[in-house]
């Protein structure tokens, strides 16, 4: 295997929507740095069943449904 062409593997910080957060090695930004993710497995509707209210941050979604209210979204 060659030397030097894969990426730094290190521990960072994953912050969830409801504020949690979680250590957890990984090639994206640098050690130490937190990810905060937008939409997680606890809200999204995909594995909540739809049971969960998606969190609309930065009002991506009422921007969308005010795009697009005519077409029976």
């Amino acid at each position: 295997m060659r030397s030097d062409i894969h990426p730094e593997y290190h521990m960072i910080t994953v912050k969830m929507t409801d504020g949690t957060t979680y250590q957890v090695r990984s090639t994206w930004g640098k050690e130490g740095d937190t990810m905060t993710l937008d939409i997680d497995p606890t809200v999204h509707p995909a594995w909540t069943g739809g049971n969960a209210k998606l969190m609309d941050s930065g009002g991506r979604v009422s921007k969308f449904k005010n795009k697009y209210a005519g077409l029976g979204f």
